[in-house]
């Protein structure tokens, strides 16, 4: 049985719980998605992904690993080195899901699941199924590419889900004496190295907020700070990709392995947050801005290179072999989350939503058991569909697979649309600020116990009108606050009852004595738009991209008459006009192009073309038809070209 009186009031159903910050995260159980975009990726992920992602890892035997572990039996372990935390993901999905929906088959799947990983736990504290059993690597052997860090901190993130939506229970407490252990071996006056992949920092700093134990922010502390000694060592990987060249104070961009570095800046944030460390705070956001501005993808993937699943150099961003990997997105709503906590800036907002709708919105197919690893930005063949009985490639693109051989990302996806009512909305002294748009209600309180219910009226992003009802009289003055997006600056229009007025971007605040009926109607232009690369991406020069709203749409070889999406080059001055709610066209040309000899001249050739245009639609939707070709960035015609 667990008892919610055991978590702290104001930390109940938070996924994140700063101590201190400019906004207060609303509780995901204080919002309620209804319908619409979310709302349908919610009831899928519920129904369809959490089952999914149970029957694989049953299957593979990454579950029984725990009951290998159990029974002392000496066997090798299913899975790769990191299988441990694959599941502790699922059991955050599911307790988050539970949380949220009292779901009675998740709930009796997180009792029933997680009982069997409390079983394997050794008298210590110490639980881990790779290692430190019968005929097995001693225990802290290889932190290079062990991961044992970072599966205890996969387990500290589930048990702190669970403690926030149910109470302490036997899995909570399982996780408390790992989190003890790890303090025990790892002290000041311990040993002094830190694991190849960080995870563990955000997770102790949250445990250390849930259960009120100093000890375990401070081992984060230590951990975040020995991070740059250079205590890692592979002679065929460079210190950088386990983020340990450079102290995290003295980084001015994220760099190394982008989903390491992605974790590791949130449980910086969290550390400096709490301890008011306003040095390492200020480097953490210069580290985001200049991210956001050199290394970020249009879609607001991360990480450009496959080698070392890594950040490239400054405007190192390749269409076709984009890595943007799916986790990387969910680091990077981690670290954009804690800073929007922090500073209340909603340029964070603005990164979460383009993340959302194209990177986590895009991994995961319709019916939830397919995933994206990797989230290229083009593809040049259309490949062959996945393996439906075997594990994939991570790193196979060209369709959906229903789990990989490293399946981090399906787990990551599930807690993400598990919790995402988490980041809808915040609150201050002065009122409620409404970030991310979705069909639904707000139901909560102010710090000082005022009562703010919220009815929100909205097919976002198919249409860009975003309807709020205030659902209860106000006797005294508060503000609503909504977030108008970058890329609607100067053209979103507010009215708060007094007729519409033109907004910039950032946000609108609406103050007064509110009364129940009261409607604030914000309306956000989502017709289609053209976007320009910064001159400084080599790869980009000479093509233009489309938006609709906060959704990135691409061409795909499906819909065009082209053979070939490589063949289509934009016309020149050509603007982009709507086809339905969420696709758009453009003037083009279908450039035919001879077989040749030598594809190099002294001068450009202008081979045959067709008129015609180029048709697209959202980006997320990209592959859900099978084998096709996809750009995001299409060419323009040069004049030549367009007059030939």
């Amino acid at each position: 049985m667990t008892d919610i009186s055991t978590t702290p009031t104001s930390q109940r159903g938070l996924v994140v719980a700063p101590t201190t910050g400019r906004l207060r995260p609303v509780p995901m159980t204080d919002v309620t998605i209804t319908g619409g975009f979310w709302g349908d990726r919610q009831a899928t992920n519920a129904r369809a992904t959490l089952r999914h992602c149970l029957e694989w890892m049953e299957r593979l035997g990454w579950v029984g690993n725990f009951d290998r572990a159990a029974e002392g039996r000496e066997a090798p372990s299913a899975g790769r080195e990191f299988a441990d935390s694959e599941i502790y993901k699922l059991l955050e999905a599911l307790a988050w899901e539970s949380g949220r929906s009292g779901d009675a088959w998740v709930e009796q799947t997180f009792q029933d699941l997680s009982a069997r990983v409390v079983a394997a736990q050794q008298e210590d504290g110490y639980l881990n199924t790779r290692f430190g059993g019968p005929g097995q690597q001693p225990r802290w052997s290889d932190l290079e590419w062990g991961h044992e860090l970072y599966c205890a901190g996969h387990m500290i993130q589930a048990a702190v889900a669970r403690a926030r939506t149910a109470g302490r229970d036997a899995f909570v407490e399982a996780a408390i004496r790992v989190a003890d252990h790890v303090c025990d071996v790892f002290g000041a006056d311990g040993d002094q190295r830190v694991c190849g992949h960080p995870e563990i920092e955000v997770a102790l700093v949250e445990l250390a907020r849930v259960t009120g134990d100093e000890r375990y922010r401070t081992q984060a502390a230590l951990f975040i700070e020995r991070r740059g000694d250079g205590t890692l060592h592979d002679p065929d990987v460079p210190a950088s990709y386990f983020l340990d060249d450079l102290h995290v104070r003295d980084a001015d961009v994220l760099r190394g392995h982008a989903v390491r570095a992605l974790y590791l800046a949130a449980g910086a944030v969290d550390l400096a947050v709490d301890r008011g460390d306003a040095e390492l705070s200020d480097a953490l956001r210069t580290q985001w801005h200049n991210t956001v501005a050199h290394r970020t993808y249009l879609t607001g993937g991360m990480g450009s290179r496959h080698e070392g699943e890594s950040f490239g150099d400054d405007f190192e961003l390749p269409s076709d072999r984009a890595y943007s990997e799916t986790c990387a997105g969910v680091g990077s709503i981690m670290f954009s989350w804690r800073l929007l906590l922090a500073d209340g800036e909603e340029r964070y907002a603005d990164l979460i939503e383009r993340t959302l709708y194209n990177v986590i919105a895009t991994s995961p197919d319709e019916q939830g058991t397919a995933f994206f690893y990797v989230n290229p930005l083009q593809r040049n063949v259309p490949g062959t569909p996945a393996a439906v009985d075997e594990p994939s490639e991570r790193a196979a693109s060209s369709q959906r697979a229903p789990w990989f051989a490293v399946s981090c990302c399906p787990t990551n996806v599930a807690r993400t649309l598990a919790s995402l009512t988490a980041y809808v909305a915040t609150v201050d002294d002065d009122g409620l600020q409404l970030h991310q748009y979705a069909e639904g209600r707000i139901d909560t309180t102010l710090p000082d116990g005022r009562t703010v219910r919220l009815e929100v009226a909205t097919d976002y992003p198919l249409d860009g009108r975003v309807r709020v009802v205030v659902a209860e009289d106000a006797p005294e003055p508060w503000t609503l606050t909504l977030r108008v997006p970058g890329w609607a600056a100067g053209s979103a229009t507010v009215d708060a009852g007094e007729g519409a007025e033109t907004v910039d971007g950032g946000s609108v605040a609406i103050r007064r004595a509110w009364r129940a009926g009261d409607v604030v109607t914000l309306d956000l232009p989502t017709q289609p738009r053209l976007v320009a690369p910064d001159e400084r991406i080599d790869a980009l020069r000479g093509t233009v991209a489309v938006e609709r709203g906060p959704l990135v749409l691409c061409a795909e070889s499906i819909d065009q008459d082209a053979d070939r999406v490589d063949a289509i080059q934009v016309l020149p001055g050509a603007e982009p006009t709507a086809d339905g709610a969420t696709d758009a066209a453009l003037d083009a040309v279908a450039v035919d192009a001879p077989e040749r000899d030598w594809p190099y001249a002294g001068s450009p050739a202008h081979d045959a073309q067709r008129p015609g245009t180029v048709r697209l639609r959202p980006y997320h939707q990209w592959a859900e038809r099978g084998p096709s070709t996809m750009r995001v960035w299409l060419p323009l015609a040069d004049a030549a070209t367009a007059q030939a």
